[in-house]
C-alpha cells in the first residue's frame, strides 16, 4: 500500500511539474515528461483556464487540502486586506500541520498531517488533532507527554531532515517545542508558485 501510495505521488507531482513530495525529487529528474507523455516530448500549448486550474491543483496538493475547504480558504483570503493570492499561501502556511513540518518535526506535510492527526502534539498545552488549525504569533507546539516516548520522537532529531527554514518559527528538537514568534512572509514561500493564476481562475 505504501509503496502505491509513493507512486500516486510521484506521479501527481510529475503532472504538475513540482515535487510533492520530498521523494518525488529523485524520481522527477530521471522522469521529468508529464505522465503518458513521451520522454523528450514538448509541452503542448494550454490555454490560460488550463494554467489556472493546474496551478490550483498543484498549491492544493502540495497542502494537503481538498477542493471544498481549498475554496474555502480563498474566499476568506480575498475578503482581507492586501493581495488575495498571497494571502491564501500565508494562510496556508500557518496551517498547524504545515508548521509541524516546517519547523523539523516532519520529512513531508504528509507525514505531519499523520503526527496531528494522531494527536501526538499540544498546542497552548491542549492536545490537537486538527491539521488545519491556524497558529498565531505567541503560540507554542509540543510534543504530547505520553508521546514523547514513542521511538519516532526519540530519534526525530538524527532521522528528519527537511532542509526547511522559516524565520516565524523557533524550533527545540531537543524539546519537542516549537515558537511561533512571527508570521510567514511571501518570499519564505516557494517562488515557484503563481498564485495570481489562482485569483484569476477564482475570478472567472
Amino acid at each position: 500500500m505504501a509503496h502505491k501510495k509513493r507512486q500516486s505521488i510521484a506521479k501527481l507531482s510529475r503532472r504538475e511539474g513540482y515535487a510533492l513530495h520530498p521523494k518525488a525529487h529523485k524520481i522527477m529528474l530521471n522522469r521529468p515528461n508529464k505522465p503518458g507523455q513521451e520522454k523528450g516530448a514538448r509541452d503542448l500549448k494550454t490555454s490560460q483556464y488550463s494554467n489556472q486550474l493546474r496551478e490550483k491543483q498543484k498549491v492544493k496538493r502540495i497542502y494537503g487540502v481538498q477542493e471544498k475547504q481549498f475554496k474555502k480558504y480563498f474566499t476568506v483570503a480575498a475578503k482581507k486586506q492586501g493581495i488575495a493570492g498571497a494571502n491564501l499561501l500565508l494562510d496556508l502556511e500557518k496551517r498547524l500541520d504545515n508548521v509541524v513540518f516546517r519547523a523539523g518535526f516532519a520529512g513531508s506535510r504528509q507525514a505531519a498531517r499523520q503526527l496531528v492527526t494522531h494527536g501526538h502534539f499540544m498546542l497552548n498545552d491542549r492536545r490537537v488533532d486538527i491539521p488545519s488549525i491556524s497558529v498565531s504569533v505567541g503560540d507554542v507546539i509540543t510534543v504530547r507527554p505520553k508521546s514523547t516516548k514513542n521511538e519516532y520522537f526519540k530519534t526525530v532529531e538524527d532521522t528528519v531532515d527537511t532542509g526547511e527554514d522559516a524565520s516565524w518559527l523557533t524550533s527545540d528538537i531537543k524539546k519537542l517545542k516549537i515558537d511561533v514568534k512571527g508570521v510567514p512572509t511571501r518570499e519564505e514561500i516557494d517562488a515557484g508558485i503563481n498564485e495570481q493564476l489562482i485569483t484569476e481562475f477564482y475570478s472567472r
